[in-house]
């Protein structure tokens, strides 16, 4: 495989024509941390941006950052700790979930991947916080969609669009979003020993309260305790995580004990050691497991999820979690991905979309890893990639066979 390693937009511009010219469909990666999501791309060349990154530009006060797509993640991250900010949306790093080491992901494939985490309830995902792109599409064309500042509507925002576009549209060269302060104070309540039922009725309750929590999930007993190093053990764990200023966070937290007293005792941590249980709920250390298991990352209303799970477990192996709520359930199959099975249960209980993220190379090869879509979106899915990549040659097939 040719892999061209671009320094410059105009470099990537170079690429991206040299295989318009040659009609050869092009790969299109960062650091290759997410290689192992979606289906994979039969290409002989590639585009890795692991070479174009950078800051161009952060403004604490102003609480906007741009940087060049190949910058990583963790070294943003690492800037704004030290100005006492953040990404709000808390994105996850799939690296150690697919085998690799953490830290590796980047700026670009962020976006493309429109990365979320636990906060995704209060602070929603990556494509609620991007202000702005420079983008080269499949036609050798750099377009500008954005600024630098939060209020930008000026007609259909294109760089919303290419979250979670996963480099099929374009390849990202800079990108901005807005960052906001870090948390004062965060405390995590913890219901120790309910079912996943009973579980998902005190989240519900805790998220309908005046509470302001900022993630809830439940950890049934055997993933529980490969959280945090085993610092939750064996027990069941019911996770309501608070963040703010310290009186505040100290009111709510006595609220909620009160409103959840028939579900039992409550227990409480803070600080680093409330951060570690939700940087491995985030990340899904619990199956991180260094196999090829597969794994799918479910979407559905947070009520049904759990009935989801037991009626999964009645016909096959299954480990399962939960979190916003319930309304996200990472879920690790033993060997067959189960795939039918799991989108007539989603149906069943109310509908959603489940995305097969891990699996060896064959099976996510002959699996629709992404939610099949309704015609009409489907269609119109596929009016979006004539437009953007007429000739086809971005990252063919990722998401869908022959798109």
């Amino acid at each position: 495989m040719t892999v061209f390693t671009p320094g410059t937009e105009a470099e990537i511009v170079d690429a991206v024509q040299w295989a318009l010219g040659a009609a050869t469909p092009i790969e299109i990666v960062g650091q290759g941390s997410k290689r192992g999501l979606g289906r994979p791309v039969q290409t002989e060349h590639a585009v890795s941006l692991a070479a174009y990154g950078g800051v161009i530009f952060y403004e604490p006060d102003e609480l906007v950052l741009s940087a060049r797509a190949g910058t990583p993640v963790a070294e943003l991250e690492k800037l704004l700790a030290e100005n006492g900010q953040s990404f709000q949306f808390e994105p996850m790093d799939y690296g150690r979930l697919l085998g690799g080491p953490a830290g590796q992901g980047t700026l670009g494939g962020l976006l493309a991947t429109n990365l979320c985490g636990p906060r995704r309830l209060k602070s929603g995902s990556a494509r609620d916080h991007v202000l702005g792109v420079r983008v080269v599409s499949g036609r050798g064309e750099v377009f500008k969609s954005g600024g630098r500042v939060v209020k930008n509507v000026t007609g259909y925002d294109l760089s919303k669009g290419m979250a979670n576009s996963w480099g099929t549209l374009g390849v990202a060269s800079e990108i901005t979003f807005k960052v906001l302060p870090l948390p004062e104070t965060e405390t995590t309540l913890m219901l120790r020993g309910l079912d996943d039922e009973a579980a998902a009725r005190a989240m519900a309750i805790a998220m309908g309260s005046s509470g302001e929590v900022s993630a809830a999930a439940h950890l049934p007993a055997n993933v529980a305790g490969r959280v945090a190093d085993g610092a939750l053990g064996g027990e069941a764990a019911t996770l309501l995580r608070l963040e703010g200023f310290a009186p505040s966070v100290a009111d709510r937290a006595a609220m909620l004990r009160k409103l959840l007293v028939a579900a039992g005792d409550i227990d409480a941590v803070s600080g680093a050691a409330s951060a570690d249980i939700w940087r491995d709920i985030r990340d899904v250390t619990p199956f991180a497991d260094g196999t090829e298991r597969p794994v799918w990352r479910v979407s559905m209303t947070p009520m049904e999820a759990w009935k989801l799970v037991a009626s999964l477990r009645m016909g096959a192996a299954v480990d399962a979690f939960y979190d916003w709520q319930g309304g996200l359930v990472w879920l690790r199959m033993e060997g067959d991905p189960e795939a039918e099975a799991v989108r007539a249960l989603i149906a069943k209980y109310g509908g959603g979309h489940a995305t097969l993220v891990r699996a060896p190379v064959a099976v996510r090869a002959s699996t629709a890893v992404f939610q099949p879509q309704a015609e009409a979106l489907a269609a119109l899915s596929r009016r979006l990639k004539q437009q953007f990549d007429p000739e086809n040659i971005l990252n063919p097939g990722r998401m869908v066979a022959g798109v």
